[in-house]
């Protein structure tokens, strides 16, 4: 039996009906769900995870069959698997990342994927040129990704690269586009606070109220 089938199976063994009608209500009934509490989901994979990070090897054709499911929860275990083995993505695999951006969007999986990619810009400089191509997508997931891939980076935060594609996303009406550039400068603001001072002086005219006030949190 495919470990994928070996999963499908230890989900449906273990689901509640009740939180699943209630996390799909949550969602918007956009998604099914097995109904999984998040440290209960994880046990369940925690074993499995394991074995995988001693292969030293993604399977994408694992996770390929995780995006294809219809519940939720299959693709939170994609994003985990993801996170859990980022040492050893690379620059090279940002094409396949960007076919699950694409797929089932919905803040639940892309604020993982932001941090996916996010760790890849860690080890390579070239993301910065593509996160900068993706603050101008006409898709706004796509954009949302490039605005919070440097979330808890700290010192360690581009500040040009963070304040371009701010600016690249200024005038939308989008929710999760004006939040998202609140949440990054919020997050920065921990660190840097006088950064992010200056910014929200000099932007102040261009930015949306709801991202001013996310900005100005903690400020």
């Amino acid at each position: 039996m495919s470990k994928y089938l070996k999963i499908k199976r230890l989900f449906e063994k273990n689901s509640n009906s009740e939180i699943a009608l209630a996390q799909a209500k949550y969602m918007r009934e956009q998604f099914k769900f097995y109904g999984f509490q998040t440290p209960t989901r994880k046990k369940l994979y925690k074993d499995f995870f394991k074995s995988e990070k001693k292969n030293q090897k993604i399977d994408w054709a694992f996770l390929d069959k995780c995006y294809q499911d219809e519940y939720r929860d299959f693709q939170y275990l994609a994003t985990d698997y993801l996170i859990m083995m980022s040492d050893f993505l690379t620059y090279d695999d940002v094409p396949k990342l960007f076919k699950y951006i694409k797929a089932k969007q919905w803040w639940d999986t892309i604020d993982k994927l932001d941090r996916i990619v996010g760790n890849i810009g860690l080890k390579d400089d070239r993301i910065n040129d593509v996160m900068l191509e993706w603050s101008k997508d006409e898709d706004f997931w796509v954009r949302r990704i490039a605005i919070d891939h440097q979330l808890l980076r700290k010192e360690k935060t581009n500040t040009e690269l963070l304040e371009q594609i701010l600016v690249n996303n200024f005038g939308s009406d989008e929710f999760f586009i004006n939040k998202a550039i609140g949440w990054s400068l919020r997050d920065y603001s921990k660190t840097n606070p006088d950064w992010v001072r200056a910014f929200l002086r000099k932007y102040h005219h261009k930015m949306a109220k709801l991202s001013i006030k996310e900005a100005s949190k903690y400020i």
